[in-house]
């Protein structure tokens, strides 16, 4: 990959992006309302709601510091190896993550290395943005993926702030979405130094909506280590399940749980012994979940309330964060959640990574590229219905040389690091000043 040299920004008049910057300031008096609202719901860290308002909970450090953003938790958890690459590069360099949910903060309070500073992203209201700002002075600010923040982006320009985008999505439907604001998209793209795409697609699309120049280095989701497990907890439950079929239903969405069901309904009465493993997108959904499982007549036990495997459990709901890898390690066939639905896929690699014979619905628009190869090696399984899932997961169950062969094909595939993590890392660091002389004195300073 050729890297772009970092550009100069070219401004588009753009009443889009004055409308809206106007607009978010006249909202400002209901914003404690906004944030009130979605603490009873549990989408806020009450401890740390004033992070949203721009305040730091947090000293910033002496030195370089790099701010990324990265929306979720695949955003936060694809960044990983990439924050490990930069920190190693460059000893004088410090890192700021901010993610926006509550799911992802605590996932990263169990990932993050402990010199790595996290924060909840700021809200995008000119005074919290400036005041975020102000605090951290970032060296370099780094978006992930597709989410845009018009003012944020705005104000760190403003600041002669580097801005790269990398691992950049855009999806079809999100494509279709800012032609509706061709001026607005066009001079938020220009005030990126660097932006990287994870597929072609992706960047024909952002070049299309008015990107000068898109790398495409790889998908830093391609690069990932393997998901971690508790090798206690592991043996653990394998020697609860014993010898039961089972089959996996990873980061499942609303109206899949139930197409589960009706699948496991459907084996059961060849295979009463079998065991379904359901690990929903949100663990805070496991109750739901439950509720609507037994009400049609299946046994069900909940991670989230310490419920055993037993013999009469016939589906196990693993509603709990960060242990999607104990349970790939379990299961031998897995269908990945999100491509029943309109949601677009999640990641394949995560489940190929631990030898996991694939299943996917005809939904994939968030990895259209990976699953298209998974597909073509003959590693996944691709099925437009519940029918045709469960024959799908009879056959896995039935044929074990068939499911051995998708799953070694599906390890293989994800065994082929495509070098997005250093390709990335490289065109990053090229955006920063040299490293200067080590300086003596307290590692902490306040901004």
């Amino acid at each position: 990959m050729t890297t772009p040299a970092p550009r100069s920004s070219s401004r588009h008049g753009s009443f889009g992006l004055a409308a809206y910057r106007l607009a978010t300031r006249a909202v400002r008096p209901v914003i404690p309302l906004l944030l009130a609202a979605r603490m009873r719901r549990g989408k806020e860290d009450a401890q740390r709601l004033a992070e949203r308002c721009g305040i730091a909970s947090r000293e910033r450090p002496h030195g370089k510091l790099v701010w990324i953003h990265a929306a979720s938790v695949g955003e936060s958890l694809s960044v990983l190896p990439l924050i490990e690459k930069l920190t190693t590069a460059r000893d004088d360099l410090h890192v700021l993550l901010t993610t926006g949910t509550v799911t992802s903060a605590r996932l990263m309070a169990e990932r993050l290395p402990e010199e790595v500073l996290h924060q909840f992203a700021v809200l995008d209201h000119p005074e919290y943005t400036a005041r975020f700002l102000d605090y951290w002075k970032p060296d370099l600010a780094v978006w992930v993926e597709s989410e845009f923040w018009p003012n944020l982006i705005v104000a760190t320009h403003e600041r002669h702030i580097p801005l790269a985008l990398i691992n950049a999505r855009i999806t079809e439907k999100s494509f279709r979405g800012w032609q509706r604001f061709p001026a607005m998209i066009a001079d938020l793209l220009s005030r990126f130094s660097l932006v990287l795409a994870q597929d072609a697609a992706s960047a024909r699309r952002l070049m299309t909506l008015g990107a000068a120049e898109v790398g495409t280095p790889g998908n830093l989701k391609h690069d990932a280590t393997p998901l971690t497990a508790d090798e206690t907890e592991l043996q653990r439950l394998r020697a609860a399940i014993g010898n039961r079929p089972l089959w996996l239903a990873s980061n499942t969405h609303d109206g899949e749980e139930a197409i589960a069901a009706e699948i496991h309904e459907r084996l059961s009465r060849a295979r009463p012994d079998l065991l379904t493993l359901i690990v929903p997108r949100h663990p805070a959904r496991g109750g739901a979940i439950a509720a609507m499982l037994k009400k049609r007549g299946l046994t069900v036990a909940r991670r989230a309330e310490g419920d055993a495997i037993t013999a009469a459990t016939h589906v196990y709901i693993a509603d709990t964060l960060g242990e999607l890898g104990l349970f790939y390690r379990l299961a031998r066939i897995a269908f990945i959640g999100g491509t029943m639905v309109d949601i677009g896929g999640h990641n394949p690699f995560e489940a190929a990574r631990l030898h996991c014979a694939l299943i996917a619905g005809p939904v994939s628009f968030n990895f259209e590229e990976a699953y298209s190869a998974f597909e073509q090696a003959d590693a996944m399984i691709r099925i437009a219905d519940a029918p045709m899932l469960a024959s799908a997961v009879e056959r896995l169950l039935t044929d074990e040389e068939e499911c051995e062969r998708r799953a070694a094909a599906a390890e293989r595939i994800a065994a082929r690091s495509n070098g997005a993590v250093e390709r990335t890392a490289e065109a990053l660091l090229s955006l920063l000043p040299p490293q200067e002389p080590a300086r003596s004195g307290g590692a902490f300073a306040h901004a």
